[in-house]
């Protein structure tokens, strides 16, 4: 089965005023972060709101992250669900269409015991042959995947390989790596928050899905690089530049709208339009997300 590391950004869904795909966009941007260095590019995450889409528009997006990356890095594709159902079909169809795997977060609407959640994922791991890599966000979906769930998914699913373990806590990381990694050397553990790539890595984890590498890939890809070379005072060099933009995030709620006008600054040629119920962001915000990136020399003024 095969093991993902390394820097994988959830990318950020590029749409049209009238909430069509803009492919033009997406080829890109897969571009773009391609040449700079990433591992893989994940789509149809929580950036790249999946949760504002219907069954047909996740897999249209999907279609097209496979046709445009051609092969060049490993796509992942979003296929979670509060339907097991909608997730199954997902997950069969990313499998159709190419993708070199799939991520599931957990189901966000109700709080539910353990065996219904088993089941959850064994019926998506058993649709389909692809790895299959868990998603944890316990601040958006209410319900933490915890070392000892995610040890007991392992293993009863071969094809669970890894895990995006966005929480801000070092020592959940440091727990899941420990706890897992007894049981599955080969199993891959991500952080999803920037400011805990850098100890993920010192951790013994393998890598980081977040946010901040649709805009500035040059940092987390350099961390990891350089950790990987044994260049530490490099990887914490940059890591210090890294740390200041989660800033940004905090400055809608929200944020998705921000991910893509700080790809704006970059010059990717982005809309910053995003599906309903989000909203652009503020030109105050706006200001304040340049301001930060001119500082970090990774925007022009």
């Amino acid at each position: 089965m095969r093991k993902f590391k390394g820097i994988i950004p959830p990318v950020s869904s590029t749409f049209h005023r009238d909430g069509t795909i803009d492919k033009a966009a997406m080829q890109h941007v897969a571009d773009f972060l391609i040449n700079e260095g990433v591992d893989g590019l994940f789509y149809l995450g929580t950036g790249g709101e999946f949760s504002q889409m219907n069954t047909s528009q996740r897999m249209a997006l999907t279609e097209e992250a496979v046709a445009v990356v051609a092969g060049r890095v490993p796509v992942l594709i979003g296929v979670g669900s509060p339907s097991t159902d909608e997730a199954v079909k997902l997950a069969r169809h990313a499998e159709a269409c190419g993708a070199d795997g799939v991520v599931a977060i957990n189901p966000y609407y109700w709080k539910i015991a353990s065996r219904n959640l088993d089941d959850y994922y064994q019926r998506i791991a058993r649709s389909v042959t692809l790895p299959v890599i868990l998603y944890n966000f316990p601040d958006l979906t209410g319900q933490d995947l915890t070392p000892d769930i995610v040890t007991r998914l392992v293993l009863q699913n071969e094809n669970i390989v890894g895990i995006k373990d966005t929480i801000d806590s070092v020592g959940h990381l440091r727990t899941m790596i420990n706890t897992i990694k007894a049981v599955r050397p080969a199993f891959s553990v991500f952080c999803g928050y920037d400011d805990h790539l850098l100890n993920t890595l010192l951790l013994g984890g393998d890598g980081a899905i977040t946010a901040s590498a649709n805009f500035a890939p040059e940092l987390s890809v350099g961390i990891y690089n350089a950790w990987r070379e044994g260049n530490l005072a490099t990887a914490a060099t940059l890591n210090k530049k890294l740390l200041q933009l989660p800033s940004i995030y905090a400055l809608e709620t929200p944020f998705v709208s921000l991910i893509k006008y700080s790809m704006q600054c970059v010059g990717l040629p982005v809309d910053t339009y995003c599906l309903p119920p989000i909203l652009e962001a503020s030109e105050e915000a706006k200001e304040k997300v340049r301001a930060l990136l001119v500082a970090q020399g990774i925007s022009q003024a």
